[in-house]
């Protein structure tokens, strides 16, 4: 049974403008993905929701900010990056990192990101469940989705 949920942050529950820079709490124009509030709103009710994040520029605070900007910082529990880890998401030491500081075993965590090698294949190393959000199927290459990644079109596929 999944009683944490992490989620990846730029293109899997806020939108990453490419032709954006710097702090995406500063930015102009910030934006949830479809489904975002509602999705992590109804997996709050019984799950803690964290943000895995390999923004490397954004500290703790900072990320919190731009979540709260699209009203979505209500239902996460914490953040983790850089910052506060002192490791880069996209290995496996990352996740573990995560999981100690939550004192929870991997098979009671989900993993939901939209990059395949930053955060679905370490979330696999290490135990967890994971969600590749693809929105695009079409993108997907058969040959590295295998039986313990579970590839959902919308957030609200989590939930339904």
């Amino acid at each position: 049974m999944i009683k944490v949920y992490l989620f990846d942050w730029g293109d899997t529950l806020m939108v990453d403008f490419p032709d954006a820079s710097g702090k995406m709490c500063a930015w102009q124009n910030v934006e949830a993905i479809s489904g975002a509030k509602e999705t992590i709103a109804a997996l709050a009710k019984h799950c803690k929701i964290y943000i895995a994040t390999s923004a490397a520029d954004s500290t703790e605070l900072e990320i919190k900010l731009a979540f709260e900007r699209v009203g979505l910082s209500q239902f996460i529990s914490g953040y983790f990056c850089k910052a506060n880890l002192g490791l880069s998401k996209g290995n496996p030491e990352f996740l573990q990192a995560i999981l100690a500081k939550l004192n929870i075993p991997a098979k009671s965590v989900a993993m939901v990101g939209d990059n395949f090698e930053k955060d679905i294949k370490p979330a696999t190393a290490v135990g967890m469940q994971t969600f590749w959000f693809s929105p695009n199927n079409s993108e997907l290459q058969p040959s590295i989705v295998n039986v313990s990644v579970n590839v959902i079109n919308t957030l609200s596929a989590l939930h339904t």
